[in-house]
């Protein structure tokens, strides 16, 4: 394990690749999710349809295909991306996808009278997802929203195949450079294990506090 600290530069810098695409990746699909969960319930067939057409086809792909679609096959259309920016899109379009349907099932969960509610006080649709219906959805998607968080962390380590220097690719330089498979391999594990449990707990908190101020509207009558 001493050979293994000597390249502590290396896991560093890859700690802190993945980290970056964790977080990107995590914007990214978070915004897809709530936009094409969102469009499930439009009044426009064509937006539905074109949501249904993103969600299948990227839940039914291998994310790893969909990964070198990006870098090995977008530049034969003339589409050039950095290994980075690839690996964030197909890791936050992958993700984005699950993401929508927990939305679209969180937003359907709220109980019928919020919606007859909303309807009843001539709330437009948009006021009705706004006032009524994702404040009480919110706090149902963050414990599956927490899972995907994880989910995609461990998808990160895919990015080392398209040659993102993430914490995968610095233990397979470790590995050619030292001849140690064991040593490098188990420290990534435990940084991976790290950084899930830090997400965990970030995940754990902010479910709390939603969940603490619905529980205080709920006792209030709101």
């Amino acid at each position: 394990m001493e050979r293994v600290l000597e390249y502590s530069s290396l896991l560093i810098d890859g700690t802190l690749t993945t980290i970056e695409l964790t977080f990107v990746s995590a914007i990214l699909a978070l915004i897809i999710s709530f936009l094409v969960g969102l469009s499930r319930f439009s009044s426009l067939a064509s937006v539905r349809i074109a949501a249904i057409i993103y969600l299948e086809f990227f839940r039914g792909t291998s994310a790893i295909v969909q990964m070198f679609f990006m870098f090995y096959v977008l530049p034969l259309m003339g589409l050039h991306f950095p290994p980075i920016v690839a690996g964030i899109l197909a890791c936050g379009l992958n993700l984005g996808s699950y993401g929508s349907e927990v939305v679209r099932a969180a937003v359907q969960s709220v109980p019928r009278g919020q919606h007859e509610a909303a309807t009843a006080l001539n709330y437009t649709k948009y006021q009705k997802f706004r006032y009524v219906l994702l404040p009480q959805a919110i706090p149902v998607m963050i414990p599956t929203f927490g899972n995907l968080l994880i989910e995609l962390l461990k998808l990160t380590a895919v990015a080392s195949l398209i040659t993102i220097s993430d914490l995968t690719f610095m233990a397979q330089i470790i590995r050619a450079q030292t001849a140690l498979t064991l040593e490098p391999f188990v420290a990534i594990m435990i940084i991976y294990f790290t950084i899930a449990s830090v997400l965990v707990a970030i995940t754990d908190f902010i479910g709390r506090k939603l969940s603490k101020g619905r529980n205080t509207l709920a006792k209030k009558g709101v």
